[in-house]
């Protein structure tokens, strides 16, 4: 087990990862560690990029402060359910990547068999049912699908990915941005080829046998996803069933509409 001093430098280490790739911005995110029965965790109002050690904030599990110069994040409570509810997670990172929340934004399901690494790293990509944030409600939303996976989409919020260690969980981010990233220029392209069936069957396969690797995962064909998996919007915008390229044809129509006469000549 690490000591307090050694995930303090982590999660340092860790939020100017998140600041210097985009992953946040301002003072966006929370970052934190469990050491034995104590939570190490980034504070209230502080960016990601520039945290120093004595701002982070050590509480128990119910969220009782310990030490630390800051306040703790109006989002521990998120961290804390995670904690709770999945003895085998060490470290929980709650980003806002903005590829991944786009795809949640514009209603686009990410759990879907495209990529071989995400599909047997990570698998579905669910989404949490819509919460207010910095409210109880955040816990409550992420209460099942985490049970199941190591990382969750958070309804026009963000990301949650959790791990052994905050490396593993942190690299579960990464990738599921750079998922959306290569999705997002297929979709451009015209065309997201998904694996069948027998090919993930063998992908994850070797997640055991020749990965090992740890954590939980959600198969990315499985039809039994948490609740708000498939992102549903309560707002009635047309556009939500138009496919991308109807989309991106919409939208330079609207371009060229609003461009003057002449510069069109």
């Amino acid at each position: 087990m690490i000591t307090e001093r050694e995930a303090k430098k982590q999660i340092i280490e860790i939020g100017q990862r998140l600041y210097e790739k985009g992953l946040v911005a301002a003072t966006d995110g929370n970052l934190s560690i469990r050491v034995g029965d104590r939570i190490i965790a980034t504070p209230s109002g502080v960016s990601k990029g520039y945290l120093k050690e004595n701002e982070l904030v050590t509480v128990d599990i119910s969220g009782n402060k310990y030490s630390g110069l800051g306040k703790p994040s109006t989002e521990l409570d998120m961290h804390l359910e995670v904690y709770k509810v999945r003895p085998d997670v060490n470290a929980v990172v709650h980003a806002h990547p903005p590829k991944c929340l786009s795809f949640i934004i514009a209603g686009e399901n990410l759990s879907q068999c495209v990529i071989p690494e995400v599909v047997v790293a990570i698998g579905a990509i669910p989404t949490a049912p819509y919460a207010t944030p910095s409210t109880a409600e955040m816990a409550q939303s992420i209460h099942e699908p985490i049970k199941r996976t190591d990382a969750i989409m958070l309804d026009r919020h963000g990301s949650l990915t959790v791990g052994h260690n905050i490396e593993s969980a942190y690299n579960k981010l990464e990738k599921m941005e750079h998922a959306a990233e290569v999705m997002l220029y297929a979709k451009l392209l015209g065309n997201v080829r998904t694996l069948d069936r027998a090919e993930v069957d063998k992908l994850m396969g070797l997640r055991d046998s020749t990965y090992g690797l740890q954590g939980k995962v959600i198969r990315c064909d499985d039809d039994s996803l948490p609740q708000g998996s498939c992102n549903t919007s309560t707002s009635q915008d047309p556009s939500q069933n138009m496919s991308m390229e109807e989309l991106v044809k919409v939208i330079i129509q609207k371009v060229l509409e609003r461009l003057p006469e002449q510069s069109l000549k």
